[in-house]
């Protein structure tokens, strides 16, 4: 059983599942494809990713182009972190808009980030474990990315800028205003 919350922005979703505890620890379901089908959107998910990444990490804001693109369920089991989505879909109402959801091992919260978005998170603890589900394969040739850091975006990493890292590649990515995006809303 999950609960689903809408957020600002149309199809981003932010799911908690419902734990079962005792003294012995806890359970529960981490996905069923048909209460996801129910309850948030009909997605096929392809692939697990996993990344783990120490304190101050920055990573993003990534994409994948089409006909690659890549919707996204996200979750931290170890740690926790800042997940960010932003709208890059041309002639959405919320285009350049983001939200950001905190995820933590021992909140159990899950992010659905749909196609069209640009995708990123920075590690708030002393370390993360990141998974993922796409429903799309990764395809190296198709990458896009706008900078983490564009002052048009707003967003606060909750990373004081002495403690952030990032790899050479995430420090220079254009701005949203720089890119013309791949992704038009329908």
């Amino acid at each position: 059983m999950i609960t689903v919350t809408d957020t600002p922005i149309e199809g981003v979703k932010i799911i908690e599942p419902k734990l079962f505890g005792d003294a012995r620890g806890y359970f529960f379901e981490s996905f069923s494809q048909r209460e996801f089908d129910e309850k948030v959107a009909k997605v096929q998910f392809v692939q697990d990713n996993e990344s783990r990444s120490c304190a101050g990490v920055v990573r993003g804001l990534h994409f994948q182009c089409p006909p690659f693109a890549q919707a996204k369920l996200v979750r931290v089991v170890r740690g926790r972190v800042l997940d960010v989505a932003v709208d890059i879909r041309k002639g959405s109402p919320t285009f350049g808009q983001h939200v950001a959801v905190e995820l933590t091992e021992d909140n159990h919260r899950q992010f659905f980030i749909p196609r069209g978005f640009a995708h990123g998170f920075a590690v708030l603890s002393d370390e993360a474990v990141f998974q993922y589900k796409c429903d799309n394969y990764y395809a190296p040739q198709s990458e896009g990315a706008i900078a983490w850091d564009d002052p048009d975006l707003g967003i606060d990493w909750q990373v004081p800028t002495a403690d952030r890292i990032l790899s050479d590649k995430d420090s220079h990515h254009p701005r949203l205003c720089d890119i013309d995006s791949p992704f038009v809303c329908r």
